[in-house]
């Protein structure tokens, strides 16, 4: 099945292996006739500051790229995350495009009388690469995996994105060129197939 594929590429340096793995899927993706977008959040212009909350009298302005991520999510069918685990989470530029781009009214509505929320982003998939230093099972088992626990569950999860799949990529450092060009390979799979 042909797919429209969302990339958000969520490392600040292009130059980054993160980078690499992102650009790596969208050729892949579009080689095998899917309809593929890389969102490179470093070229965003946009307030990481989400300044007053979801006040609903007091309203940010959403700018052109704001606008456009929210256009590019809405026709997506599957989603697709790349970025490294800094701090056991995910670097600011991610977390700023979240809070501002995953808002009341695009991607849930809250609900009187309910804690849940009416989720507006069913019928998509997504999958989550994360690369780090950490071996994965420290990751997992000691951190708890708190970067993937914000974007799958706490976001994605939470909008109606039901099925989320998770890529790790461990040790970075270590790994010699060998490991990383397999790792390249894989994410090329998965990218001509769409998932």
């Amino acid at each position: 099945m042909k797919q429209n594929i969302l990339i958000v590429l969520g490392h600040p340096n292009l130059n980054s292996y993160c980078a690499q793995l992102a650009n790596t899927y969208v050729e892949a993706a579009k080689s095998s006739g899917h309809e593929a977008h890389l969102l490179n959040l470093t070229e965003l212009n946009f307030d990481y500051n989400l300044k007053f909350g979801y006040h609903k009298e007091k309203k940010q302005t959403l700018e052109p790229d704001i606008v456009k991520s929210q256009s590019l999510i809405q026709n997506a069918n599957h989603l697709v995350f790349i970025y490294p685990s800094w701090w056991a989470s995910m670097p600011a530029i991610l977390k700023a495009w979240i809070d501002r781009v995953f808002l009341p009214g695009f991607a849930f509505a809250y609900q009187k009388h309910s804690p849940f929320p009416k989720q507006l982003l069913k019928g998509k998939t997504a999958r989550i690469i994360i690369t780090m230093d950490a071996p994965t099972w420290y990751y997992k088992w000691v951190n708890r995996s708190p970067g993937v626990q914000l974007l799958k569950h706490g976001t994605l999860q939470f909008c109606g994105v039901k099925k989320v799949k998770v890529t790790y990529l461990d040790q970075i450092r270590f790994r010699n060129h060998e490991t990383l060009s397999k790792w390249i390979q894989n994410i090329e799979q998965l990218g001509k197939k769409g998932e």
